[in-house]
């Protein structure tokens, strides 16, 4: 048994929107921290970060020496993850890794806190992966519904969040929105066309099927995450001019009946949800009005599908930076220190 009272922690990456939001939640839910390493880039080593009343000065990552860190959350992309993640496991450190590295391999868990918080446990390299937060907000909508009725397909349209590119991507809409609105023109530099006042049906890069890698993350995960390979997905991912809140729009046929109002009651009671449903305006979740800033996932619009006989609706939204991201590395984190 561990003694240990408080948590040495790195957070790599943390000058992005994710490490920035991942400060912000363990502050929030008073994780133990003991000593707290921010480490970034060479470029970005050097500033100064404002926590808990004290001021941090951000690490170069390629000089960090890791011996003594017990939880390294990383959140830099996957070129980084690759490199360091297995160098910080090596020195004893459990990592939560927010990148696509590792989550499609056998022996690295993909774990969303309230689905598959047991599969943690066996973490055989020391890393732990953070679904793409699309899927995160799928999976905690999805998984009480599976595990009632057994899904058999899932149908799923994606309206995501700029936030989810990254600051640049944030800072491209800003731009581009007071560019037109002063009648100016509006140049791309981070999307390939126009995302103001636009949608873009594009996210990551084309595959050899015509689907995106942001939409094949879906099918793949999805898998993953609820242990069943026969779940067949089909997904378009869409970019939206919104700043946070990714929205889906779900249906699914499950292999046993399921009525709207058996599901409602499921979805009500489950861990991390809330359940916005009313038949009027306004009665439903969107990106602004609930998610952005929040933790849970909200879920509207639950309807029988009237051209399936086991089909179901839904509408699901949740902050693509808390909870598709940041959130849920911590809930891991604390998971991992309460194995102590």
């Amino acid at each position: 048994m561990n003694a240990k009272t408080s948590c040495n922690v790195a957070v790599v990456g943390a000058t992005g929107a994710v490490g920035e939001t991942m400060l912000k939640v363990l502050a929030e839910r008073k994780f133990p921290i003991g000593k707290l390493h921010l480490l970034a880039s060479e470029r970005s080593a050097g500033e100064k970060i404002e926590f808990e009343g004290q001021t941090l000065v951000v690490e170069d990552l390629a000089k960090f020496d890791p011996r003594g860190v017990d939880i390294a959350l990383f959140s830099a992309g996957g070129s980084v993850s690759k490199e360091y993640a297995p160098k910080f496991a090596a020195a004893g450190a459990v990592v939560i890794d927010n990148s696509s590295a590792f989550r499609y391999q056998d022996d690295v868990p993909l774990v969303v806190s309230e689905v598959n918080p047991d599969a943690l446990k066996n973490r055989p390299l020391g890393i732990v992966a953070n679904p793409n937060c699309s899927t995160m907000q799928l999976m905690v909508a999805l998984a009480p519904i599976h595990r009632k009725a057994k899904l058999e397909r899932i149908n799923i349209a994606t309206y995501q969040s700029v936030s989810g590119t990254g600051k640049r991507a944030m800072e491209e809409l800003g731009r581009q929105t007071a560019a037109l609105l002063s009648f100016q023109q509006a140049e791309p530099e981070i999307y390939p066309v126009q995302i103001a006042f636009n949608v873009i049906p594009h996210g990551g890069d084309f595959t050899d099927n015509g689907y995106t890698t942001e939409e094949m993350k879906l099918v793949w995960e999805t898998r993953k995450i609820l242990g069943d390979d026969s779940i067949g997905v089909n997904a378009t991912v869409v970019r939206v001019p919104v700043f946070y809140g990714h929205s889906e729009a779900v249906h699914i046929e499950t292999r046993d009946k399921l009525s709207a109002v058996e599901a409602r009651a499921l979805l009500e009671k489950a861990p991390g949800l809330v359940v916005v449903d009313e038949a009027k305006g306004g009665g439903y979740p969107t990106p602004v009005t609930h998610a952005s800033g929040e933790d849970p996932v909200f879920v509207g619009r639950i309807r029988d599908d009237i051209s399936h006989p086991r089909g179901l609706s839904l509408w699901v939204v949740a902050d693509n930076i808390r909870k598709g991201a940041a959130t849920n590395a911590v809930q891991l984190a604390e998971l991992v220190w309460n194995e102590r």
